[in-house]
């Protein structure tokens, strides 16, 4: 179907949203929606004919497990509640251990690489299958930007996305800000991957801003959309009319006005990128299978599915195959070892570069402390300035084993339990904050006014 031209919607701009003009449908965090309300927000803009995608960033297609039923019902749900069209979702992995390591589950609380291997993909693929069987409308996958790349990998990004289209059916989410970022960062030519993967198979495109520091490209939703991330769009757009286009925003959020500009420049490049009715057969048409030396000639791409729907989550063009005994043994020890090297402080696996995996390893605990600070607000209130530094402590010999909300609850129990903080005010307050959240029940309205006129009187 084609959706046109998008935004990210996040509860933080939503007045903006509804007010820009010229907006085709929004696509909204699935995590961050109840399964069974919408907010107001949302239920105006579909009054209005706008459509909305949920974006998925919790299953770890990637991952060794198999998708969590759960996650799979609840994504479903949201779905389903929304009325959308297709969901959305990452090829990345996001937490590893457990049965398959027999060691404790850790949560990356961020999208992590999988490598372009023969396993990776087979394990990929099985994952997918499960998904799709479990959605009831298409699924699209997005290519995700990284600090790290794997060693010894067989495939190119444009091969990996062609054969996982060609065995699964599913559809592409590019975003070309992560194809920008691949190219800073890991030195991957975003015209050769276009070149490579399947064009026809796209549902839609990322556009997204970031920052650069000290030579890594730093994908951040928290910057505009800089000029080399529109180079990379107009080359998607000069091979295939995608169907649709979405500007993604998740901090630092400009005043309307902003958000207004950077649509309009994403309109400018799209149409100036075009190529004439003149211009010769489509460049997708002429993309070339890339043979791999090791399982033979990579497919030609799978048709996309079908506009009206009729193509259900998306037609499959092989039968699938079972994964082969032990890749997901093989694929969960290395992603283990990866991710307890970068939350947990264990050595640094054989053959990665380990200046990029102190970077990696620096991000995710300056996300987790952000997005603790978000979920938890008190936190960095009781704990004023010292409240980054505390938790970045925290968060490098601490890994994160649940959602964030529980990772807010560790981090003021290790506080605590560690005498801090030296303010005796500040102490009492995270202490009644820890037991508020952490009981089985809330404390009842008497407790909470007794506490507060206890504040008051020793002055906070």
């Amino acid at each position: 179907m084609e959706l046109g031209i998008g935004i990210g919607w996040r509860p933080e701009i939503a007045a903006e949203v509804e007010a820009l003009s010229g907006i085709d449908w929004v696509e909204a965090v699935a995590e961050n929606l109840c399964a069974d309300h919408l907010p107001d927000s949302l239920v105006r803009l579909r009054e209005r004919g706008v459509t909305v995608v949920p974006h998925g960033v919790a299953l770890g297609l990637g991952g060794a497990d198999r998708p969590d039923p759960d996650r799979l019902a609840g994504l479903a749900a949201r779905a389903e509640l929304l009325g959308a069209p297709l969901v959305t979702e990452h090829i990345a992995f996001v937490r590893a251990g457990g049965p398959l390591t027999a060691s404790p589950r850790l949560e990356a609380g961020h999208l992590l690489p999988v490598p372009r291997t023969w396993d990776a993909l087979d394990v990929l693929c099985e994952n997918v299958r499960i998904a799709q069987d479990s959605l009831p409308v298409p699924l699209a996958l997005e290519n995700i930007a990284a600090l790290i790349t794997w060693p010894g990998e067989e495939l190119t990004e444009g091969q990996f996305l062609a054969e996982l289209v060609e065995r699964t059916g599913v559809r592409l989410l590019i975003d070309v800000a992560n194809l920008h970022t691949n190219h800073v960062n890991l030195g991957q030519d975003p015209a050769k991957a276009l070149d490579e993967l399947p064009v026809e198979a796209i549902a839609y495109v990322h556009v997204a801003g970031g920052v650069e520091k000290n030579g890594v490209w730093h994908d951040t939703h928290a910057h505009p959309v800089s000029e080399p991330v529109l180079e990379v769009l107009a080359e998607l757009r000069s091979r295939v009319d995608p169907p649709g286009v979405l500007l993604e925003r998740d901090d630092a959020f400009p005043p309307g006005a902003e958000l207004a500009g950077e649509l309009d420049a994403i309109r400018a490049t799209l149409r100036k990128a075009a190529p004439s009715a003149d211009a010769g057969p489509d460049r997708a048409a002429s993309r070339k299978a890339v043979p791999s030396a090791d399982r033979g000639p990579l497919a030609s791409p799978a048709p996309a599915p079908a506009s009206d729907g009729s193509a259900g989550t998306g037609a499959r063009t092989t039968a699938p195959a079972p994964v082969p005994a032990g890749t997901r043994d093989r694929t969960a020890v290395a992603q283990t070892a990866l991710l307890s090297a970068l939350v947990a402080g264990t050595p640094a696996p054989e053959g990665f570069d380990h200046r990029r995996l102190r970077v990696q390893s620096r991000a995710l605990a300056a996300k987790r402390a952000d997005v603790v600070a978000k979920v938890a607000p008190e936190l960095p209130e009781i704990l004023d300035d010292g409240y980054r530094a505390a938790f970045l402590a925290y968060a490098g010999s601490r890994p994160m084993s649940g959602g964030y909300r529980r990772d807010a609850l560790d981090f003021a129990e290790h506080m605590l339990i560690a005498g801090g903080p030296a303010d005796p005010v500040a102490r009492r307050r995270l202490t009644y904050w820890w037991q508020d959240r952490s009981g089985a029940r809330p404390p009842r309205r008497a407790t909470r006014l007794v506490r507060a006129a206890r504040a008051v009187l020793v002055g906070k």
